[in-house]
C-alpha cells in the first residue's frame, strides 16, 4: 500500500518480467502504483505488449534488467519502448539495474562484435530518451549513448553491510580480482577506510582465470573481494583460494550483479569464504537463495533507484546519490 503518494501524476513506473519484486519496491519508495501493462506471447513465441492505461504526455520509467533469459528480456524491453512511443509518452526512461551484453565493450580479438554499443544503438532507435543504469561493467559504456545516461554506483550500499558489521579500518583489505576493477575497489576502500590489494591474473578464455600474483599485503587480514558481477563464479573462487593460500584471515565477496549461472552456487558454497553480499539488481530464483542460506546477504537498490527517478523527474541533480553521507541516511 502506498502511504505517501507522489504528488505528480505524470510520473509512471512500469515493470517488465525480469525483476518485478524490485520494481514494486522502487514504485513503493517513489510513492506510485506500478502501471498497468500486459505481457503475453503469440503461439510461436513472439512477445506481445499492451499498455493498459493512458500514458499520453506522461514521463514513463520502465524497470527491466536484461539478465537471463537475456535475449527475451532485451526484446521485451525494445517492444515496450516502441509501444510507449506510439502511445504518446512524453519521455521514455529506461531503468536497467543490470545492463546485459556489457562485457563485450571492445574488440578484444579480431572479428568480434561490440555488443554493448549495439544494445545502446537499439535502445536509442526504439525511442528511449534516457537510461538509468547501475554499475555498468565498464563506465565508458556511457559514451556509447547519444542520450543522457545516469550511472548509479552500488559500492556505497555494499559498504553499509561492512560498516554495520564493523569490518573497516586497517584490519580489512579491499581486493580487486583484476586490474580493471581497481577503481571499484578503491571506491569501496574509501568508505571502509581500508587499504587495497590487486590480484594479477590472466584469462586464457572466457570464464576462466589463472592467478599470477597478489599485489598488496593480505596476510592475516580480513579480505573483501569486490566485483561488478558474479557469473559462473569461476574467477572469483580462484581468487578466494589464492587469498586463503597466501594467509587471508577471513574472506568476503561482494558484487552488484548476482548472475549465479551454471555451477556458481556450488562453487561459492565450497569456497573458503564467510559470506557473499550482493544487490537485488537481478532476481535470484528461490532455490538459489535457499541453497546459499546464511552465506548470502542481499542488499536492495530500490531506495537508490527510486531517489534517482524522483530527482530526474524533478530536474534535480543526482550528484548527492554518490555522497557517502546521503547513502548512509
Amino acid at each position: 500500500m502506498i502511504e505517501t503518494p507522489y504528488k505528480d501524476s505524470k510520473l509512471k513506473i512500469f515493470s517488465l518480467n525480469s525483476n518485478h519484486p524490485l520494481a514494486e519496491k522502487i514504485a513503493n519508495e517513489v510513492g506510485v502504483e506500478l502501471g498497468e501493462i500486459k505481457l503475453s506471447r503469440f503461439a510461436d513465441g513472439e512477445i506481445k505488449v499492451n499498455i493498459e492505461e493512458s500514458i499520453r504526455g506522461d514521463h514513463v520509467y520502465i524497470v527491466q534488467s536484461t539478465s537471463h533469459p537475456v535475449n527475451d528480456n532485451l526484446m521485451e524491453l525494445m517492444i515496450t519502448i516502441d509501444a510507449l512511443r506510439r502511445a504518446s509518452a512524453k519521455t521514455i526512461n529506461v531503468v536497467m539495474p543490470y545492463y546485459g551484453y556489457a562485457r563485450q565493450d571492445r574488440k578484444a580479438q579480431p572479428r568480434e562484435p561490440i555488443t554493448a554499443k549495439l544494445v545502446a544503438n537499439m535502445l536509442e532507435m526504439a525511442g528511449a530518451d534516457r537510461v538509468v543504469a547501475l554499475d555498468l561493467h565498464a563506465a565508458q559504456i556511457q559514451g556509447f549513448f547519444n542520450i543522457p545516461v545516469d550511472h548509479l554506483l552500488g559500492a556505497p550500499l555494499l559498504a553499509n553491510f561492512f560498516l554495520d558489521n564493523r569490518l573497516e579500518g586497517d584490519d580489512v583489505v579491499v581486493v580487486s580480482p583484476d586490474h580493471g576493477g581497481v577503481t571499484r575497489a578503491r571506491k569501496l576502500a574509501e568508505f571502509l577506510h581500508a587499504p587495497i590489494a590487486i590480484i594479477d591474473k590472466r584469462r586464457p578464455k572466457h570464464n576462466v582465470a589463472e592467478v599470477m600474483n597478489i599485489v598488496g599485503d593480505i596476510d592475516g587480514k580480513k579480505c573483501v573481494l569486490i566485483d561488478d558481477m558474479i557469473d559462473t563464479a569461476g574467477t572469483i573462487t580462484v581468487a578466494v583460494n589464492a587469498l586463503k593460500e597466501r594467509g587471508a584471515k577471513e574472506i568476503y565477496i561482494c558484487c552488484t550483479h548476482a548472475l549465479f549461472s551454471g555451477p556458481a552456487v556450488d562453487r561459492l558454497m565450497e569456497a573458503p569464504l564467510v559470506k557473499v553480499i550482493a544487490t537485488d539488481s537481478i532476481q535470484l530464483s528461490e532455490d538459489k537463495i535457499e541453497a546459499m542460506g546464511d552465506r548470502l546477504e542481499i542488499v536492495s537498490v530500490s531506495k537508490l533507484i527510486a531517489e534517482a527517478i524522483i530527482r530526474i523527474h524533478e530536474n534535480k541533480s543526482v550528484s548527492p546519490l554518490f555522497n557517502e553521507q546521503f547513502i548512509m541516511d
